[in-house]
């Protein structure tokens, strides 16, 4: 199984680790989650699995799912999440067995997806479903910006001590070459502002005071947006 990614990089991983590939999860039609599909398909005959409210911008689909579908690979079974925000269909995949869920750009460590297609409301409701996930759940998202979102998330709250650990701890990481993902839901509860948008602390940074968390995240999402993102997540 992967989840996403070019070509040439999928194809490293599994010579590297001696894979066989069999599916591909997709969670949402942007090109940098699409891009290499035909080209992996087209060589080890995997299943693509995409968002059936996507299916008109995904080619080379076998299948489409939707909220509360199960997705089985091998003996893991995993249920789908529909989680929209950063697009209309976007689509998240739980495998409890493995306490894993996979999130495309609607969450990212320390972060979260633009709003490009729906509105903060939608993408709060998406948020608080993975939230609600089994706090030890690890967290693949589509994206590496966990060491810019953890400074955006030390201005919001900065008398939070466990975005400080945290960043400290993805400063060893990456410094030794390793990935900050995944994380879990546990820590991202601590850290992320955008999954903390109900708490006054984080209303407050916004001087939103006691508004409904919908609009907070909204306001977060302006100031984020004024920070320079690595990438476009397209």
């Amino acid at each position: 199984m992967i989840w996403e990614t070019d070509a040439a990089a999928v194809e490293e991983a599994v010579r590297a680790e001696s894979w066989r590939l069999t599916d591909i999860l997709v969670t949402h039609h942007h090109a940098g989650h699409i891009r290499g599909i035909a080209e992996l398909k087209g060589r080890y005959g995997c299943r693509v699995v995409a968002p059936r409210q996507e299916a008109g911008r995904i080619a080379n689909i076998d299948v489409t799912v939707g909220e509360g579908d199960i997705v089985t690979i091998g003996t893991l079974r995993g249920r789908v999440l529909e989680t929209p925000g950063h697009t209309a269909g976007h689509l998240s995949y739980w495998f409890n067995s493995a306490k894993s869920v996979l999130v495309g750009d609607t969450l990212f460590s320390v972060g979260c997806g633009r709003l490009l297609e729906t509105t903060a409301n939608v993408m709060w409701e998406s948020m608080l479903k993975l939230r609600n996930l089994p706090a030890d759940t690890k967290l693949y998202c589509g994206h590496e910006y966990t060491a810019s979102n953890v400074r955006f998330a030390l201005a919001i709250e900065p008398q939070n001590t466990a975005p400080r650990a945290r960043a400290k701890e993805v400063v060893n990481l990456r410094e030794a070459g390793r990935p900050t993902i995944p994380s879990t839901l546990f820590f991202e509860e601590l850290t992320n502002p955008f999954l903390r948008a109900d708490l006054g602390s984080v209303a407050a940074a916004v001087d939103l005071g006691n508004a409904p968390a919908a609009h907070v995240l909204a306001a977060l999402h302006v100031c984020r947006n004024n920070w320079i993102y690595p990438l476009i997540e397209r």
